[in-house]
């Protein structure tokens, strides 16, 4: 833009403002008001539209059984990070969020690459790994959840030759031995006993849902113990001290294993990327990496190969992990 348009240009915005000030035309105001107005009135359609299929899903899935194909696995997967964040979403709102950030950042990256094809090909590439990444963080949760179950597990396991609820009962008396995250859930569990008209069968059962499958053998043999106690017999809980000391060690062998493949994976994609911008002050590798086509569906496919190799360690991680415990 030479002098005489950037001139022109200023002057023009000039008295487009001082147009609105002198007869109050208030463009902007009105103007935000409809944008506002807009996409108030797409997110009310939007709401109504995702409870509509949310509602028709959970209708299907009681009379239908799920097929196992990529749907359903997506479905699995974003259910999930949807309960281990406690985020307020269903999936279909969840997957509304997804589309509309999708459509977002291709409109940014297209800007930049000058290519639909290959902006579309970079945002899944980094959609794939943001998900990962997710995923990542959800597994270190369940594993923190799994490690305040031991810890409260052990501690009340002992106790228990005087009553399951006694034992669970004064270990809540002090804040130290049942960590935050799963205390709430043995206070409703005794609640349920006392207060709440709940049978120990289904107290201790909706406790065992809260908790999940770790909880699974302690659930039955507190149900075996509290409906046919018989002498010596409070000592079946003490294998499960045993069996949580060697899970102990089996995560911990993997947690150095999986350590050791993310810092080797981090170690080499830094090495890559600080070679790419050293590079960059090249001035020809800079013009035909930035510039050029080719160039272009090279930084695309470097993009997509490190994304997609960080979700195949990472899912690698989880097939392991998945053996390690079936062990």
């Amino acid at each position: 833009m030479d002098t005489t348009s950037a001139i022109s240009l200023l002057l023009g915005v000039a008295a487009f403002i001082v147009f609105n000030a002198v007869f109050e035309v208030r463009f902007f105001e009105g103007t935000g008001r409809f944008v506002l107005g807009m996409i108030d009135t797409l997110s009310e359609y939007l709401g109504k539209y995702n409870t509509k299929r949310y509602i028709e899903r959970v209708k299907k899935e009681r009379i239908v059984k799920r097929k196992e194909n990529v749907y359903a696995k997506y479905n699995r997967l974003v259910e999930g990070l949807i309960l281990d964040f406690n985020l307020p979403l269903t999936l279909e709102s969840f997957t509304s969020l997804l589309c509309i950030a999708f459509a977002v950042m291709v409109l940014i990256i297209v800007i930049f690459m000058e290519s639909v094809t290959l902006s579309v090909v970079i945002t899944i590439a980094v959609f794939v790994g943001l998900l990962t990444y997710f995923v990542m963080q959800s597994k270190a949760l369940k594993a923190e959840k799994l490690e305040s179950i031991m810890d409260a597990e052990d501690i009340i396991c002992p106790l228990a030759r005087e009553g399951v609820l006694v034992a669970i009962k004064k270990v809540l008396e002090s804040d130290e031995y049942i960590k935050p995250g799963i205390r709430p859930y043995f206070q409703q569990f005794i609640d349920n006993c006392e207060n709440n008209g709940y049978s120990f069968k289904q107290a201790i059962t909706l406790l065992n849902r809260q908790l999940g499958p770790k909880f699974d053998n302690f659930t039955k043999k507190a149900i075996v113990f509290e409906y046919n106690e018989r002498k010596g017999m409070a000592d079946i809980f003490l294998d499960i001290v045993d069996e949580n000391a060697v899970l102990r060690e089996i995560n911990a062998k993997k947690d150095r294993i999986f350590r050791k493949m993310n810092r080797d994976f981090l170690l080499k994609t830094a090495i890559i990327v600080l070679f790419f911008l050293y590079a960059l002050s090249v001035a020809d590798f800079r013009e035909f990496m930035l510039f050029n086509t080719y160039g272009k569906v090279i930084n695309t496919v470097l993009i997509s190969i490190i994304c997609l190799s960080f979700a195949r360690t990472q899912a690698l991680q989880g097939d392991l992990g998945a053996g390690s415990d079936a062990k």
